[in-house]
């Protein structure tokens, strides 16, 4: 995704002294431009039609604290405006984009009362992981703090790029919920994929059990994220995942809204940024809204709300401001408690068992909603035990955050079926609706496809190759990808079956300030946008189906994967 070098800034937490190192802003060196030959392999020709796009009138409320009334959902958002007038510079292998501000003109001082500035409110208001260097840092709340990688500075984002993922969140939600109800198509698409990979394989066999018992889940919470790139070549917005389990940072993703809010209150007329135009970001409120409503549709006040988690998490605190929503909004009395419960898949096979009605009881309490924030990985199932706790909350009556089905709905193979021609039209009815979805879409192949895997071998930069993982650092690019295609062409087995292959999309590169444990880069960056959705259904009545919320992630532009929690990117 191209080459940079980066300058140094390195702080100092008591002075704040920044030592400048490193070379030019822009030094690319690849001789290749792999956006001059999308349009002949991918041929995207369709347009994004935004003239229609309802225009945002709120206006913030206090910039002191997270206000409950700055929002982003519809037409009620203050969305980052577009550009300007944007001077863009070719390069080798990028477009470089003028930022809204002169990185070169920012004075030195200036920089250093920002970090130092950031760091203490980061400090202050929870903008926190687990440290680690540290060993109980993932074990201890409290115990061997460090501030949440973040960018200095917000990155711009084009207005109605930002309306259309703001626009189609609920369409996913709706997407993702008819998906899930059609077991067959998702035995079916998966059935390769179940030969060769085997965490796949143990998702799939509880899927089977429950369609052999005819399980019907007549309540279903869906969490999501979908996430964007903005291709510079095509100006589309084109959709990388989407995410039905555990979708991370709704509670970091607004302290950093905030923080950048704060920032510029103080010093945003020094270097022309408005606070205002930062977008308010609900995404915790609405997260922990949706998971009250569906404790309320269970309707037993007594039961809990569940949050499975992995035995060590250094983000454990995106997972805190959540539960801290739930008790602030919904306060324990004799008659109710929403108060959350943390286990780990291990604990719930000890604790847990499911009476003769249905009912969920881990560790004697009963259990109204299960919000996973692990087992979305192989690594989340190191025993029997974990699989065994899977099953055991599948069979239950406790609503499920998500379902297995909803799991599956969202691997990276069923979005590359989706993506097929004609396919959405088997879920969803709505002609405007259907191309608003597929106008998203990058470009997705099986790697049963022979004359894509031609193509990619000789053009492998312009190609990712995926496998059915969650969490960044999974992924094959460039060089990697033509060995390993050649590698299963050589083979001929059925490991082909594990991957897919997704069109590599080309966002522009701008300058900014990366701060990693208290020390804040420069360098050249693209960001990803994530907009959150919640969907809450009762039968056949939809209680919730909204855009709540955004998440932006930066990273510097020579990384391949984007992970916060994996250390490849900050939050933005």
């Amino acid at each position: 995704m191209g080459i940079a070098y980066s300058s140094l800034l390195s702080l100092s937490p008591c002075t704040a002294t920044i030592h400048i190192t490193g070379s030019s802003l822009f030094p690319y060196a690849s001789k290749a431009n792999p956006e001059r030959v999308i349009n002949s392999i991918f041929n995207h020709t369709n347009n994004i039609c935004l003239a229609n796009l309802q225009k945002p009138t709120k206006k913030f409320g206090s910039f002191s604290r997270f206000s409950h009334n700055s929002t982003c959902l519809g037409s009620k958002i203050v969305p980052l405006k577009c550009c300007g007038k944007v001077r863009e510079m070719e390069t080798q292998e990028r477009i470089l984009q003028k930022p809204l501000i002169d990185f070169h003109g920012i004075d030195e001082e200036l920089v250093q009362k920002m970090v130092y500035d950031a760091l203490v409110w980061s400090s202050l208001h929870g903008l926190v992981v687990g440290d680690k260097s540290v060993q109980r840092s993932g074990k201890v709340p409290g115990v061997g703090l460090v501030h949440a990688p973040f960018a200095l500075l917000p990155m711009a984002f084009p207005e109605s790029h930002w309306n259309l993922a703001c626009e189609v969140a609920p369409l996913f939600n709706e997407l993702i919920d008819r998906v899930s109800l059609d077991g067959k198509f998702l035995q079916d698409a998966l059935s390769r994929t179940k030969k060769v990979d085997a965490f796949t394989s143990g998702l799939l066999d509880i899927h089977s059990k429950m369609l052999e018992i005819n399980k019907k889940e007549e309540i279903r919470l869906g969490l999501h994220r979908s996430d964007y790139m903005l291709d510079e070549q095509t100006k589309l917005l084109l959709q990388i995942e989407l995410n039905t389990i555990s979708a991370s940072f709704p509670g970091l993703g607004c302290r950093v809204s905030e923080l950048h809010r704060s920032l510029l209150n103080y010093h945003g007329e020094h270097i022309g940024l408005d606070p205002r135009r930062i977008p308010g970001n609900t995404s915790v409120d609405k997260f922990a809204e949706a998971l009250a409503k569906a404790w309320t549709e269970y309707n037993r006040p007594r039961a809990l709300v569940m949050v499975v988690v992995q035995p060590e998490e250094r983000n454990m605190y995106d997972q805190h401001w959540i539960c801290a929503a739930l008790k602030d909004r919904y306060p324990f009395n004799m008659q109710s408690s929403l108060s959350p419960i943390r286990k780990s898949l291990a604990e719930i096979d000890k604790e847990g068992e499911i009476l003769p009605d249905g009912t969920l009881l881990v560790g004697g309490q009963e259990i109204s909603v299960v919000y996973f924030r692990a087992g979305y990985a192989p690594t989340d199932y190191p025993s029997e035990a974990e699989w065994r706790a899977r099953l055991l909350m599948e069979q239950s009556s406790a609503v499920k955050c998500p379902s297995i089905s909803y799991h599956l709905a969202g691997t990276k193979k069923i979005q590359q079926e989706l993506a097929k021609p004609n396919m959405l039209e088997r879920f969803l009815e709505n002609k405007e609706d259907i191309s608003k979805l597929q106008k998203c879409f990058a470009g997705l192949w099986s790697l049963e496809d022979s004359d894509i895997i031609k193509k990619a071998i000789e053009r492998p930069e312009l190609f990712v190759m995926k496998p059915q993982r969650e969490g960044g650092g999974n992924n094959f690019y460039g060089d990697d990808v033509r060995t390993n295609l050649v590698r299963l062409q050589k083979e001929g087995t059925q490991e082909d079956a594990a991957y897919i292959l997704m069109q590599r999309i080309f966002p522009a590169v701008s300058p900014t300030f990366l701060v990693r444990e208290g020390i804040c880069h420069k360098d050249h960056a693209i960001s990803e946008l994530g907009v959150y959705g919640a969907y809450l259904r009762n039968k056949e009545k939809v209680i919730v189906n909204e855009q709540c919320g955004y998440l932006m992630r930066t990273k510097v532009s020579s990384s391949n994967e984007g992970g916060v929690a994996a250390g490849f990117a900050v939050l933005d």
